[in-house]
């Protein structure tokens, strides 16, 4: 007899704790996408699935600062490219090539038009 009964309260009891979950995780759904916070978690996910370098990360490779000349991100890219390639890390240079490539990608279009034509042309 006690055994049936506990055994009722157990099931009883999860039926319970399952319901309160679900609606618990519903009213969260709810409020993240009132919040925004739910677009922002999937900009997030697919930047982490795409794997592209941003902008703050090519920087930090390159150990440039965010207004550093277009000069200045090249000879740190040039160094660190030569010393890689000294050392034999592959994975290195390769990291430093791909923050440069980004860093090219992401600069004014005007700015680098100018620089490419050279001063007084």
């Amino acid at each position: 007899m006690a055994a049936k009964l506990i055994a009722n309260l157990i099931v009883l009891g999860s039926g319970v704790v399952v319901r309160a979950f679900s609606q618990a995780y519903r009213q969260a759904i709810v409020n993240a996408s009132k919040t925004g916070v739910a677009q922002e978690t999937v900009q997030n996910m697919a930047h982490k699935v795409s794997k592209t370098m941003t902008e703050h990360e090519a920087r930090q490779i390159l150990g440039v600062a965010e207004n550093a000349p277009w000069e200045e991100v090249v000879k740190k890219y040039e160094i660190m490219f030569e010393n890689n390639m000294k050392v034999g890390s592959f994975y290195l240079q390769s990291k430093v090539f791909r923050a440069k490539e980004h860093l090219e990608q992401s600069r004014p279009q005007a700015e680098g038009q100018a620089q490419e034509q050279g001063p007084g042309q």
